[in-house]
């Protein structure tokens, strides 16, 4: 082991190797592409992804990358392939087979089998003459760059070629369909990224969970349920049901004396903070602590009062 390398250099120096490659990819990309984009686009079943050792890892990304934009997809393992796995892959269906060679040994099961049935191909490698070029129905050729490790022979550039490749494929697809930000919600309704789609109407308090008052109710009445229903706060509604304003407990503090024989509407708050159902949850919160409260009325079109929505419940939303 050399003494005298610089981690950091050798580092940069793999980064520039796999940029340049990338760049020499970008100016190619031209029919083929096109033709691959629209091939995956236009497909009735799935996208099915396979490829060998690490481009089979490469593969299960690019798989995942389909799925999650809305192209239904899935890796099949070229040797499970072999062994009953083919079953999975039906006419409607389009395969993306991945080899840098393109002439990996375990894929000829796959490459007759696909052909056999006559399912459309693509084939991504570096090598344009290769086995499995012959037999893709379109061919995305990697760019002729070195690997980017030291003996040039761990996959390093390809796979990273290929990965991009994939990925650009995917975008393409996905800006072809109109897939917008709605869409993606329905793949990530989990973490961090489903919590950024929530609305309010997917989180509110509704029913007889929701803490209201007539405007004429004396505040014992109001107390009780307030107490009952745990918000610190009740809704007063009109006879129509429209919000009139809300009791919180700083109403409560705020009107101590004699505040029992006052009735709901003459201690609400007449002109509160309210929120529509299909105001972001983000949006909700935003708005609960730009104004130091805790709790926001939820009012239909037309200014009836169908739900509550509490910091708490943005709290458990991942969104506050």
């Amino acid at each position: 082991m050399s003494e005298n390398i610089d981690p950091a250099a050798c580092g940069a120096e793999v980064l520039r190797t796999e940029i340049s490659a990338l760049g020499q990819m970008a100016d190619g990309l031209g029919e083929a592409f096109a033709r691959a984009a629209q091939l995956v686009k236009d497909c009735t079943g799935r996208v099915v992804v396979s490829g060998m050792g690490k481009s089979g890892h490469i593969g299960c990304k690019i798989a995942a990358t389909l799925a999650s934009t809305g192209t239904p997809s899935f890796f099949v393992h070229p040797s499970e392939a072999s062994h009953g796995d083919l079953g999975m892959i039906t006419r409607d269906d389009v395969c993306i087979v991945i080899s840098n060679s393109g002439e990996t040994a375990e894929l000829h099961g796959l490459l007759a089998y696909v052909a056999r049935f006559d399912i459309p191909m693509i084939a991504i490698t570096k090598n344009a003459e290769s086995t499995l070029a012959r037999h893709g129905e379109v061919v995305l050729q990697l760019p002729d760059a070195p690997e980017a490790c030291s003996v040039g022979m761990a996959p390093t550039t390809s796979t990273t070629c290929t990965l991009a490749m994939g990925d650009a494929l995917a975008v393409a697809v996905m800006r072809m369909r109109g897939f917008q930000k709605e869409d993606f919600h329905v793949f990530h309704p989990g973490g961090k990224l489903g919590a950024q789609f929530l609305r309010v109407r997917d989180v509110m308090h509704t029913g007889e969970e929701l803490p209201v008052v007539r405007s004429d109710q004396p505040m014992g009445e109001v107390l009780l349920e307030m107490s009952a229903k745990g918000f610190g706060v009740a809704g007063v509604v009109d006879e129509e049901g429209r919000l009139a304003g809300i009791v919180t407990d700083g109403d409560l503090r705020r009107n101590m004396e004699g505040l029992l024989g006052r009735n709901a509407i003459d201690t609400a708050t007449k002109s509160p903070t309210t929120a529509d159902p299909d105001m972001l949850l983000e949006e909700a919160t935003g708005l609960m602590n730009q104004r130091n409260i805790s709790a926001l009325p939820v009012l239909d079109e037309v200014g009836a009062y169908v739900g509550l929505v509490h910091i708490h419940d943005c709290l458990r939303a991942g969104v506050a």
